[in-house]
């Protein structure tokens, strides 16, 4: 597998991934009808993100794996962050805009009184959240030695998001995208496990 299958695949693999997510938004929130509300909008910003994520290490251990570089520049991990970073900031700043206007104030008052049975969840999305907008500032703090626990910490940022979805999302609930959820998470971990490994073989040989 060459460079080139791989990077046409990371575009597969986001379209399709993206494609799977407003399949299961329009299945949930337009194919049965009634009134499109703005809170039916900001499911598909969350839902997009984490399939982008996804491909992030699905395809980092899969160019481990068999020894392939990022091309440069790497037109696919721009464009896919740069919509993975607005997604997870729209996300749930429609969602705080919406309860404000509805008389439920900002989080955390908002969250409590609206998800008082659900805040473990939503404790989760706000930690993803969290750690995903720390990566942000790695042009700055990259080189430290410190970061390397950042990036650690998006593998706590992608299970916290897929705990919260899983208990949160309306389209969690149709089988074959809860299924593929699953999919996305069980393949996630391999790639985890993969990729550390794979870390600590290099560093053995250096």
């Amino acid at each position: 597998m060459n460079n080139k299958v791989i990077n046409r695949s990371e575009w597969l693999g986001g379209f399709l991934t993206a494609a799977a997510a407003l399949a299961v938004w329009t299945q949930v929130r337009i194919i049965p009808g009634g009134e499109l509300t703005l809170y039916d909008l900001f499911p598909i910003f969350g839902l997009i993100a984490f399939g982008l994520m996804w491909t992030h290490f699905i395809f980092g251990a899969l160019r481990r794996y068999v020894n392939a570089e990022k091309p440069q520049p790497y037109t696919y991990g721009t464009v896919s962050s740069g919509i993975v970073l607005a997604m997870v900031i729209l996300h749930p700043v429609l969602l705080w805009t919406l309860l404000y206007l509805d008389g439920f104030g900002l989080p955390p008052l908002s969250y409590i009184t609206v998800y008082s049975t659900q805040l473990v969840a939503i404790a989760c999305g706000s930690i993803g959240l969290g750690i995903f907008l720390a990566y942000e500032f790695k042009k700055l703090f990259g080189n430290k030695p410190w970061w390397k626990f950042i990036e650690y910490l998006q593998i706590v940022g992608i299970t916290a998001i897929f705990y919260h979805a899983l208990e949160l999302g309306g389209e969690l609930d149709v089988l074959w995208f809860r299924t593929l959820w699953w999919l996305y998470f069980i393949s996630f971990v391999i790639s985890v496990v993969y990729t550390y490994n794979y870390e600590i073989r290099k560093r053995r040989v250096v």
